[in-house]
């Protein structure tokens, strides 16, 4: 019952700082719309800044396959880099994903209440379809971006496995035991990346009716 208790009041106090936070910008002249312009659109530029780290990476598991002499050690490390920054990129993107949803519920939910603020049942009327039409487009959007982040998962795993691998086996052999997953990490960064264009093009259409209407 305690720990329910804290859960709940801890929950409450989340609420209230988001309402905060929220109500603070608005005394600036900055509305709940003009947050979720910019968190898509941030949200937007990290999946751009992640499709060039993870073609990166890729290209690095590429050098990685055509080894022919050099340092191990120097290759396993650059390796390693590369899916750390991909590791950070995919959070990233998480994350801001994560910030859309917050404050377009936040929206969706100020919007619905302040239908029944309207005398004018022909302005309330058009604008529930306003909200309803919003909300298509926005849902759209969501599944694009949760689309995304789900496909990194299968990439950073690949990389995780090549990386430990190398760790462990730090020989030429190592090398040509990888060969093979180069195929299907190839396959996985192209699905990713076309599904981030998919994405991005999305958040585009959606900024764009956002500011326009």
């Amino acid at each position: 019952m305690k720990k329910s208790a804290l859960i709940v009041g801890m929950l409450l106090l989340l609420m209230g700082c988001q309402s905060a936070y929220y109500a603070a910008w608005e005394k600036l002249g900055v509305e709940k719309r003009d947050i979720l312009v910019d968190r898509v659109e941030n949200a937007k530029e990290s999946q751009e800044e992640a499709q060039e780290q993870f073609a990166s990476a890729l290209e690095e598991l590429s050098a990685l396959i055509a080894f022919d002499g050099g340092e191990l050690q120097d290759i396993y490390e650059a390796l390693s880099d590369q899916y750390e920054a991909s590791q950070a990129a995919a959070a990233d993107v998480s994350s801001r994903v994560d910030k859309v949803e917050s404050v377009a519920e936040a929206l969706f939910a100020e919007w619905e209440d302040e239908l029944e603020a309207f005398s004018n049942a022909t302005y309330k009327r058009q604008s529930a379809e306003q909200l309803r039409q919003t909300q298509r487009q926005y849902a759209s959007l969501m599944r694009s971006m949760r689309k995304v982040e789900k496909s990194m998962q299968p990439v950073l795993i690949t990389l995780n496995d090549n990386v430990l691998y190398l760790k462990h086996n730090l020989n030429a052999s190592a090398i040509g035991a990888l060969q093979g997953e180069l195929t299907s990490i190839q396959r996985d960064v192209n699905l990713l990346i076309n599904e981030m264009n998919a994405a991005i093009k999305e958040s585009n259409a959606f900024i764009e009716s956002m500011q326009t209407d």
